[in-house]
């Protein structure tokens, strides 16, 4: 099985970790992934291999005394993935930044019977000292019909935009899973894998092989984060490419690197802070020269010469997240189309 969230590395420290583990309903209940929203904390792994009773359960009456101190569990369930149930969850509970959140993935709940067993973790919750919260994007009636069963509250995010999107196209939807983060459109899907392969050989300029193929070509001084946005480009978008780490002989010139010099249109800058250079190399390899701050920031200027000499559009990856900066590069190339 695969997992439900690709995991992207960019050898710094990120702002929330995320575990994922796969087990049977029938021997664990559920799949979960546990996380917490505050940065660099992370729920107890122990806890979450335990049953959900047995995680949160907890006598009633000590509920008003405890709730300002724990976080709120929270349950991302689909029908599919859940990839669309946490995507849209996590952007509301975002917004609430001065709470804790305990985060549980429940996938593939495939028929009325898983179901059930789902509603009987989300009661179990409700006996415990915080309130639950539930986010649903399950498309099928009666697995929907069997989720709402449970005391827990549930935000139905199909239920809400569903009915209206058919009373405006005056068509009925399909109602079915598997619909936007399976396999689905084959020729898509295909497509994204392809690109998938082409990321991995041609990341960090391990081969040079079919650049001209690239629809992107991300270039930058090594730890930057080219890679993270590479992968997540191609997984998401289907996009072909390519990145080139920015070596000492290329900061020495003015020209780009040869194996890219006629691709430039296609070419991607990123830089970021000396200090978080600094942070992340020296993390890859403590007190050497490559980690210094000295030749952090001298890789670093030199790049954003060679950006400004070339024109090319630049991305600075400190204050952005590789959603950000993938995003910003689709609009650029929306805006050349």
């Amino acid at each position: 099985m695969l997992p439900d969230r690709l995991s992207l590395a960019t050898g710094g420290t990120s702002r929330v970790a995320v575990h994922l583990s796969y087990r049977s309903l029938d021997s664990e209940k559920a799949a979960t992934s546990v996380q917490t929203n505050k940065p660099g904390e992370t729920a107890d792994n122990a806890a979450a291999r335990r049953p959900a009773d047995e995680n949160l359960a907890a006598p009633p009456h000590v509920r008003s005394q405890v709730a300002d101190r724990l976080a709120v569990p929270v349950f991302f369930l689909s029908d599919s993935t859940g990839i669309s149930a946490e995507t849209m969850g996590n952007a509301l509970l975002i917004q609430f930044p001065n709470l804790h959140f305990d985060r549980r993935l429940i996938p593939f709940i495939n028929s009325a019977e898983e179901a059930r067993k789902v509603v009987a973790i989300l009661d179990a919750a409700m006996d415990g000292p915080v309130t639950p919260l539930a986010f649903t994007t399950a498309a099928v009636e009666e697995i929907r019909s069997e989720l709402h069963r449970s005391r827990c509250p549930i935000i139905d995010f199909f239920d809400m935009h569903m009915t209206r999107v058919e009373a405006i196209l005056q068509t009925k939807g399909e109602r079915i899973a598997s619909q936007l983060h399976g396999v689905g459109d084959i020729k898509r899907y295909n497509a994204r894998m392809a690109a998938v392969e082409y990321a991995i050989e041609h990341d960090d300029g391990q081969s040079l092989r079919a650049l001209a193929k690239a629809d992107v070509i991300l270039v930058a001084p090594s730890r930057c984060g080219k890679t993270p946005t590479t992968m997540y480009l191609a997984l998401q978008h289907g996009l072909f490419v390519a990145n080139y780490p920015l070596v000492e002989e290329d900061l020495g010139q003015t020209a780009l690197p040869r194996p890219i010099r006629a691709l430039g249109d296609r070419c991607f800058g990123i830089t970021t802070t000396p200090a978080r250079l600094h942070q992340v190399r020296q993390e890859r390899r403590p007190n050497s020269t490559y980690a210094s701050l000295e030749q952090c920031t001298w890789e670093l200027r030199r790049a954003e010469a060679l950006y400004s000499a070339h024109n090319l559009p630049t991305i600075n990856s400190s204050a952005k997240s590789v959603e950000e900066m993938s995003t910003v590069i689709l609009q650029r190339l929306a805006a050349k189309a």
